[in-house]
């Protein structure tokens, strides 16, 4: 690959687009943001990192956590993750309440926030939310090889204090049994995972094992069975942007996940993962500009799984 040409296309398609999309200002901490900035961070198999703008800048990385929630609860829980979420997409907003009374308190899927809070939900039940904090960090300090990884205090006090949607997301799937903790326990852990602070270039290194069946190329570990691995990019390409999840899946054809954040992780399996920032986002919570240069990643690779 000539990856000095193909960085130069993605930089000239989406100069003319910097700045645009709306910033996530529900959540104060964020509002504030730069809507300005821009970083992509590439990692190959072999450790090849190719970078563009503010790939080491940190940002919070909210619902992208989602991912990597999922692949603990698959390596300690199994198949017995589905008896309590989904695996549909569900065509609604990524905080809706509308399908819970349906479906009788079961989230769609993993990547929604009703989801997602379940998940975190199953994992504090596992080992208590401070073990649970520690294992997902140490996690992201050891794939990344960066142990500066944490929690923005600031982010996570913003959300908990703003978090009425997701309480009551809590307390109607609690009201259905799905919930094994009290309801404000499991949503502070799931805050304080939304809260994460990662670069593109930490991001995206650390997400290297879903591209290669479940084992980090780098350092042979096996984080997810070979049958988990699919199963979460499979996920990924069919729920993680919500309402927005087939325009991406036709726009650019792989595996992702967004976050209000910004930021966008793609996964090329058998290439590499990328992860992308730009804080202006389509209306669902897509980052307008990181579309942009994954469309543009995917048209100079040939990377989409539909080839």
């Amino acid at each position: 690959m000539d990856w000095q040409a193909i960085t130069a296309r993605i930089e000239a398609a989406v100069t003319p687009h910097i700045g645009t999309g709306k910033v996530a200002d529900y959540i104060p901490a964020l509002a504030r943001i730069d809507p300005t900035k821009f970083g992509m961070a590439i990692v190959l198999g072999d450790g090849t990192m190719v970078t563009l703008g503010d790939s080491h800048e940190p940002f919070s990385i909210q619902s992208i956590s989602k991912v990597f929630t999922l692949s603990l609860a698959l390596k300690h829980y199994g198949e017995n993750v589905w008896d309590r979420v989904g695996r549909e997409p569900s065509g609604s907003a990524f905080n809706s309440i509308v399908q819970l009374e349906n479906e009788k308190g079961i989230p769609r899927n993993p990547l929604i926030n009703a989801g997602a809070i379940v998940v975190t939900d199953m994992l504090v039940a596992r080992s208590g939310a401070q073990a649970f904090e520690a294992e997902l960090l140490g996690r992201f300090h050891r794939l990344s090889g960066d142990d500066s990884i944490a929690v923005d205090e600031e982010v996570a006090e913003s959300e908990s204090a703003t978090g009425s949607r997701n309480r009551a997301l809590a307390h109607f799937m609690a009201a259905f049994g799905n919930m094994a903790n009290p309801v404000e326990q499991s949503l502070g852990a799931y805050f304080r995972q939304c809260a994460v602070r990662m670069s593109c270039r930490q991001l995206a290194r650390a997400a290297l094992f879903l591209a290669f069946d479940g084992c980090d190329p780098i350092n042979r570990e096996q984080l997810v069975t070979r049958e988990n691995c699919r199963r979460i990019n499979a996920v990924m390409m069919s729920c993680g942007h919500y309402d927005n999840s087939g325009d991406f899946a036709y726009r650019i054809g792989l595996p992702g996940k967004s976050g209000v954040g910004g930021g966008i992780l793609c996964i090329a399996p058998g290439h590499g993962a990328i992860a992308v920032w730009s804080p202006g986002l389509n209306a669902s919570g897509t980052s307008m500009v990181g579309a942009i240069a994954l469309e543009e990643l995917v048209e100079a690779t040939g990377w989409s799984v539909f080839v």
